[in-house]
C-alpha cells in the first residue's frame, strides 16, 4: 500500500484525521478517542498488517494537550506509518492500551506513564517502571521542576 492509500484508508476511518508527510514517514494525526480503533483496523487489516510497533512514546505540548506517538512498520508490506493520538488535556491524560495490538508497547507504555503522566486504560500491569514508586511527578513534561537535581524546563 502506497502512501496515498494510507491517506485514504486513514481519511475513511477518522474524517478530518491531519495526514501529511514528516521528515521520513507519513505521519497521521488523531483525536486520542479515534487512536485505538484506528490502530487496531491498521494491525488487522489485511492491506495494512502494521505487525510491528517499533516505538512508542510521549509528548508534551503546554499548555493544553499531549500526545501518544506510534511508529508502525508492516514487515508483510514494508511500509511505515507514525500515528499521533492527540490528548485533549494535561490534568490526567488519557488514552486506551494497544499493548493486546503489540505486545512489545506494555513495556512502552509503562514508560510513558512512568515519565509523562499519561494512564493507559485497560492496561494489564500500569506502574511505574524507572523510577522508584515514591518518586513525585513525571521528570518528561515540561512543567517538570526538582530543585535537588536541579532541573528545570
Amino acid at each position: 500500500m502506497d502512501n496515498e492509500a494510507l491517506r485514504h484508508f486513514i481519511s475513511e476511518r477518522v474524517p478530518g484525521a491531519e495526514i501529511g508527510q514528516g521528515p521520513q514517514f507519513l505521519t497521521a494525526t488523531v483525536p486520542a478517542v479515534n487512536a485505538r480503533a484506528l490502530l487496531h483496523d491498521l494491525r488487522h487489516d489485511p492491506n495494512t498488517q502494521f505487525d510491528f510497533l517499533f516505538c512508542l512514546t510521549g509528548v508534551d505540548y503546554p499548555p493544553d494537550h499531549m500526545m501518544v506517538v506510534y511508529h508502525l512498520r508492516s514487515t508483510v508490506w514494508g511500509h511505515h506509518l507514525v500515528v499521533k493520538s492527540r490528548i485533549p488535556t494535561r490534568e490526567n491524560p488519557e488514552t486506551d492500551t494497544v499493548c493486546d495490538l503489540w505486545r512489545t508497547a506494555e513495556f512502552h507504555e509503562r514508560e510513558v506513564y512512568d515519565l509523562f503522566g499519561i494512564t493507559f486504560r485497560n492496561h494489564p500491569d500500569l506502574r511505574r517502571l524507572l523510577l522508584t514508586d515514591d518518586w513525585v511527578g513525571h521528570p518528561l513534561r515540561k512543567d517538570y521542576s526538582d530543585p535537588v537535581n536541579l532541573i528545570e524546563y
